[in-house]
């Protein structure tokens, strides 16, 4: 038995049952990229129990896409297309509420530009007897390895950008962070940490889901190709990680949601007013870099400090509370 298999063998916990599990998808005026995962889907081996497709209000033939797989894919498809666009932080909110309802063990989170690894259910249930938070990893839009920034420096709320590539023996890293293009997650933890907020809209939501994750269970990211991007984006190759260009939505609320953080780590009695700060000032640098360097112009600025202001009316929020636990707190492992 390699080391690889050694560290996912199966201890006190039952094997992993790929029906247990449930696909959550996040679209939003993308068919091109829907259909192409979906494809992916219906190739897969195994397959999951079901799949959750959260339609964001989308414009285009999004429904009609959807319904043409339905017949064609091994797993039990179920729709919901919501009244208005929530971002990817309701639509994964909301397709996690709905997995967890179906009494899903596990939950795999996935945007629409990216297309599943024949067997890659197979690979992370490979998993799922020791670990309850799993990220797998993934290829980028040319077929390189995809550089995530599994960890986050914690007093200052932003990940390590040059936290170490490699794996070693174990076939596992451990991390305090996540992200929703491929978070593998079980019912367990989700019930101690409750539903993603969907009041981020976008951006930081999945950071802070995988930190707290990581405060309940040992969370890991592992050696396996289980995704690959379809949807080409320009960036900045930095090396051992690349830098993505942006949209003025996004530099809006990478400085907005800081606030929300800021709440979240007062509520756990983690918050660290200079580091936290210390931790705004380098991220409102980054995003001028991605203007100038990825995008090559300097307007967008506006939204930064756009941001920040609503931010600071977050801030003022007396009658604001965390996302509450979906059941009473009980040990994970």
């Amino acid at each position: 038995m390699t080391a690889h298999a050694e560290a996912s063998s199966p201890s006190s916990k039952p094997p992993f049952d790929p029906a247990s599990a449930t696909i959550v998808v996040v679209t939003y005026n993308r068919t091109p990229l829907l259909t192409r995962l979906l494809e992916s889907i219906e190739r897969m081996s195994p397959a999951p129990g079901h799949l959750v497709i959260v339609d964001n209000a989308s414009t285009d033939d999004t429904t009609e896409v959807v319904e043409s797989f339905r017949d064609r894919l091994p797993t039990e498809l179920v729709y919901r297309r919501l009244e208005t666009n929530t971002g990817g932080s309701g639509g994964f909110s909301e397709g996690m509420r709905v997995a967890y309802e179906l009494g899903s063990e596990w939950i795999w989170l996935m945007d629409d530009d990216v297309e599943v690894v024949p067997d890659g259910l197979d690979r992370m249930g490979r998993w799922a007897p020791r670990f309850r938070s799993i990220q797998g990893r993934r290829y980028d839009y040319d077929g390189s390895e995809f550089y995530w920034q599994y960890r986050v420096a914690e007093s200052m709320a932003i990940p390590i950008p040059f936290a170490p590539a490699g794996f070693d023996s174990s076939g596992f890293k451990p991390m305090n962070s996540g992200c929703f293009e491929g978070m593998f997650i079980h019912r367990d933890v989700v019930a101690r940490i409750g539903l993603p907020d969907p009041r981020f809209f976008i951006y930081w939501d999945d950071q802070l889901y995988g930190w707290l994750a990581s405060r309940v269970t040992e969370s890991v990211i592992v050696d396996e190709f289980v995704l690959r991007r379809t949807r080409e984006i320009k960036q900045w190759d930095m090396g051992i990680r690349h830098m993505n260009a942006s949209s003025d939505a996004y530099r809006y609320y990478i400085m907005r949601n800081r606030a929300y953080l800021a709440k979240y780590y007062r509520e756990l009695g983690v918050y660290r007013a200079l580091p936290f700060a210390a931790g705004t000032a380098l991220t409102f640098v980054k995003e001028l870099i991605r203007l100038v360097v990825v995008e090559r112009k300097v307007r967008g600025t506006n939204h930064l400090f756009r941001g920040l202001r609503d931010g600071r009316k977050i801030s003022r929020d007396a009658s604001w509370r965390p996302m509450p636990p979906l059941e009473p707190a009980q040990p994970v492992a």
